[in-house]
């Protein structure tokens, strides 16, 4: 069944009604081609989900009449942060789309010594847009209550001070060692707190760069004896720690 999100204000308890307005009402009436009495789920971005009927269109707004409302436990019960050196090509664009799918809370992109790809000023405005439309759709897709936030490409002292009032920073290194510290680590983490997570580029991090996330609190940890990609090692982490959490 099709996930919508609207404002809490597009929400008229008292009537038994949502107005949807903007792109989605394209999406619907045109691409998805949904009729009166067709069922969908819309979501208020903080928590509670209605299952509503389409009951008509109207001008630039599709009117959908709520069946019932729940507040269902889809979301993590942890706040997590990925911190996501920027990679070549689209490879970013699968990324936020993995992340938002596997609990991830918020994704910011971060400009590091070896990072291919120069995104500043317009470019980085535009790009974020994209970012953002692509944890929309995966946020729809994989039933999320809310939709993660695609922040704007930062440096690495911004991103720390971003990550100062997380409860873990967690740094997967290849030069880091002993797996038996990253179970116990991992196996610490508790519903509620909040994590951050901090994954280079192709290339990886430059030592220097480690050593300031160290010394900003985070924790290196190995994630085993193979060398992951940029865009598997965020994925790889974010499903260890969706199973510690749920489990």
């Amino acid at each position: 069944m099709q996930r919508f999100f609207v404002d809490p204000e597009q929400i008229g308890r008292d009537t038994h009604r949502i107005r949807v307005s903007g792109p989605d009402v394209n999406h619907m009436k045109n691409v998805l081609r949904l009729r009166p009495g067709e069922e969908v789920w819309v979501s208020d971005g903080v928590g509670r989900e209605y299952h509503c009927t389409v009951e008509a269109y109207e001008d630039q707004e599709a009117l959908l009449h709520i069946l019932y409302s729940q507040e269902p436990d889809y979301e993590l019960p942890s706040r997590i942060c990925l911190f996501q050196g920027i990679p070549k090509s689209d490879k970013m664009e699968l990324i936020i789309q993995k992340a938002v799918e596997l609990g991830a809370a918020e994704i910011i992109p971060l400009r590091l010594s070896r990072c291919v790809v120069k995104l500043e000023g317009e470019k980085a405005v535009r790009k974020t847009a994209r970012w953002q439309q692509i944890s929309e759709s995966a946020a729809k897709q994989s039933r999320r209550m809310k939709i993660p936030t695609v922040h704007t490409p930062v440096g690495l002292e911004e991103a720390l001070a971003m990550a100062s009032e997380l409860d873990v920073l967690l740094v997967p290194y290849e030069l880091a060692e002993d797996m038996e510290h990253t179970r116990q680590l991992l196996s610490s983490i508790r519903p509620g707190q909040s994590l951050g997570i901090f994954i280079g580029p192709e290339g990886g991090f430059e030592e220097t760069e480690v050593s300031r996330i160290l010394e900003a609190g985070g924790q290196a940890i190995t994630l085993g004896r193979r060398i992951l990609r940029t865009e598997t090692a965020g994925m790889t982490l974010l499903s260890v720690l969706m199973y510690l959490l749920e489990g």
